[in-house]
């Protein structure tokens, strides 16, 4: 795809001089954070109390604090939380255009439209997988300084794998996002999708309708009790794959065809 670096370059270049990239890794740090402060107060609760972490009349009666509850709730959180951080980033990856009115600018380069999509995808891609990165790295740090036990090599790799599975299956929801973002030109109609979207998700999985609603696949990796994971059904592969192509193919056929003068 002629083009294709130098578009990737440019995508690059306004997201490290922007102030959403450390925005976006600090709110992937507070996961594994808020974790470790869980698994600190599940270890000690009266010296979590005698340090104001909580109240003098909390009761801590459910949990325990260690390596497979500390993964069970971070893969919890990122299953959550990711969707919203990675929906914001694409958000403004493809939104930011029409917010600082460049997207005129931007058109009228010597670069194919589906250049300039391809370019932005990719950067979401690999600024998601930094944060997923982040988030599991931080949360192997904390986890060492808290000294939780029950941890094991095996286990380690199992929830990494997970957690990267959450992840890539949350990023191929994203497309929908960036058609919303351009089609919405700006950011609140894609962060409506996205939290809608992410409730819908949740009403999917109570009604154990979650394999066949894209939005709910990447939650089937998340142990809700403790119990080991099941594969997803190929069904559950299908819908996500057939959700991501259309999604992105909508958002190509947009940048193309649409009238982006306003």
């Amino acid at each position: 795809m002629n083009g294709f670096i130098p578009a990737l370059w440019a995508e690059a270049l306004k997201a490290r001089r922007s102030k959403v990239l450390p925005l976006t890794a600090a709110a992937a740090c507070i996961l594994p954070i808020v974790d470790g402060v869980f698994m600190f107060i599940l270890k000690d609760p009266e010296r979590a109390k005698s340090m104001g972490l909580i109240n003098t009349k909390a009761q801590i009666t459910a949990g325990v604090a260690d390596w497979p509850t500390f993964f069970q709730v971070l893969l919890m959180g990122t299953a959550i939380a990711g969707a919203i951080l990675f929906a914001f980033i694409t958000a403004w990856v493809f939104g930011r255009e029409h917010s600082d009115h460049t997207v005129k600018e931007l058109l009228a380069l010597p670069t194919r439209r589906e250049t300039i999509v391809a370019a932005k995808l990719i950067l979401i891609a690999l600024w998601a997988l930094c944060l997923t990165l982040l988030i599991f790295g931080l949360g192997l740090v904390i986890g060492t300084l808290v000294d939780i036990p029950g941890g094991s090599t095996g286990l380690i790799w199992d929830s990494f794998a997970m957690l990267l599975g959450i992840a890539v299956l949350t990023l191929m929801m994203m497309p929908f996002v960036a058609l919303f973002a351009s089609a919405g030109r700006g950011y609140l109609l894609p962060l409506g999708w996205a939290i809608l979207t992410l409730a819908a998700a949740q009403i999917a999985g109570v009604l154990g309708w979650a394999e066949w609603f894209p939005w709910a696949v990447p939650g089937l990796l998340v142990s809700m009790n403790g119990e080991p994971i099941e594969p997803i059904p190929a069904h559950g592969l299908i819908v996500v794959l057939v959700a991501f192509l259309i999604g992105t193919l909508a958002t190509f056929v947009w940048w193309r065809s649409a009238d982006q003068s306003g």
